[in-house]
């Protein structure tokens, strides 16, 4: 078999040189370049396996090969070499394509761990990267977002899956890993408002023993449980403002400091988040870091709640009843006006609660037969919205959506703030949102 081949491009001799002695020690061939244009002819001329380049070049930038490769070797994955703590270049490379990026001054053993996927990927190649059968449905939205799994499981991008309860945001965190080099590692999920806010640093970072009272072992904590793979980070919303200081840290840094340990260890990691929360609103409100936002957005996949997509209930109840009856002699179907009464609910639950209204259905239905009334729909009725003095309606008096949603809102605080006699703090709790929403909401409605 080949060695494998990577081309690194730098203009500094002793960055050339400290990259090809641990490459060669890795049984890998090296080709450096001073340049983008001495680059750009060897890629021509030559097949590589991954490429290795600075960001700042003598004739150019490393984005500028970074988009080169993209157009025209889009199967190579190419990771830069930024300035120490300089993330903001790492982002745009990530955006840009880069499968991934290390920081000056070099530590090889992150290098090292950087190669080592990059090259599972050409190993890859053959694998049948196909998701239609566990991502099910035909929607324009899911084949969209079935090829955008297909394209980030190439590279190492922080991702963030947004979606409302239900959707399925974990089983596309788990594709990503499935399909991508990471896959033979561990893939570790955690749902980050399950945990007591005073066990969160020890869960996440780990501690040694004695580090704190009641610390009688060493305990291995998340990022070091998924060394190698994907840690997903469900309802990362929920996590402390003091943690998501540490959790940017590590994301940068590469790199941990379980309780009680004097040195930083090196984790390979990839993360991935989600939650059903606005986190960009939370920004605002200064209850979500802004720079811990930018670093898990880097890439954003959308799932779409189950009413956005109602051509895929057939192919999902079909797949539901298959896995509720499994090797029946008789197969479990629905009654056209069981089907039609699920084609026109709105599903709040999304296909968490398609499941469980067909798991109550299989068991309640006589025979094999599921009928309308079988599948016990809930009543949904919409709560009835503050109404708006001017008895003119919103279309007619010009209001777009988002202005006739904003004016509703308005009004609501209002009635709070008189309710508790302009008491902010009081206002807050009976709107059933935090202080800092309150502010925010207030500055934004101009009422502050």
């Amino acid at each position: 078999m080949n060695k494998p081949s990577v081309l690194v491009v730098d203009d500094e001799p002793a960055i050339c040189e400290l990259l090809e002695i641990t490459l060669r020690r890795m049984d890998i061939d090296v080709v450096t370049a001073c340049e983008l244009r001495q680059a750009r002819e060897y890629l021509q001329n030559r097949h590589f396996d991954l490429c290795l380049t600075d960001m700042k070049l003598p004739d150019g930038d490393g984005l500028d090969l970074v988009e080169y490769i993209q157009l025209n070797h889009p199967k190579l994955p190419v990771a830069v070499i930024t300035a120490h703590g300089n993330m903001e270049s790492a982002i745009r490379a990530l955006k840009s394509g880069a499968f991934d990026f290390v920081s000056k001054p070099l530590d090889l053993h992150v290098l090292r761990n950087l190669v080592t996927t990059a090259l599972k990927l050409v190993q890859q190649e053959g694998r049948d990267r196909r998701s239609r059968h566990i991502l099910l449905g035909d929607s324009p939205a899911m084949r969209e977002i079935r090829s955008k799994i297909t394209k980030l499981s190439r590279n190492q991008a922080p991702i963030f899956i947004s979606g409302e309860s239900g959707t399925g945001k974990e089983l596309v965190a788990r594709l990503i890993h499935n399909m991508s080099p990471r896959s033979e590692k561990p893939f570790v999920a955690v749902n980050c408002g399950a945990i007591p806010h005073d066990l969160m640093e020890s869960e996440f970072f780990g501690h040694r023993k004695g580090s704190f009272t009641g610390a009688v072992a060493d305990k291995q904590g998340l990022f070091q449980a998924a060394h190698g793979g994907t840690l997903f980070l469900d309802e990362v919303a929920d996590l402390p403002l003091s943690l998501q200081v540490k959790l940017l840290r590590a994301i940068q840094e590469k790199s941990i400091r379980p309780l009680g340990e004097p040195r930083e260890i090196p984790v390979d990691v990839r993360i991935v988040s989600a939650t059903h929360k606005n986190l960009a609103e939370m920004v605002q409100t200064g209850d979500f870091r802004q720079d811990l936002f930018y670093r898990i957005n880097v890439i954003e996949i959308r799932v779409p709640p189950l009413r956005e997509r109602r051509s895929d209930i057939p192919s999902l109840v079909d797949h539901i009843l298959a896995r509720l009856a499994p090797g029946s002699d008789a197969k479990v179907t629905l009654s056209p006006e069981a089907m039609n009464a699920l084609m026109s609910y709105p599903f709040p639950g999304n296909v968490r609660e398609l499941e469980n209204i067909l798991e109550r259905a299989v068991a309640l239905c006589d025979g094999h037969r599921i009928l309308a009334e079988d599948l016990n729909l809930p009543t949904l009725s919409e709560p009835a919205l503050p109404t708006i003095p001017d008895e003119t309606p919103a279309v007619e008096r010009g209001l777009s959506l988002e202005s006739y949603m904003d004016e509703i809102e308005k009004q609501a605080i209002i009635k709070a703030l008189e309710k508790t006699r302009w008491n902010r703090t009081a206002a807050a709790k009976q709107l059933g949102i935090t202080f800092r929403a309150l502010r925010y909401k207030l500055k934004k409605l101009g009422l502050d």
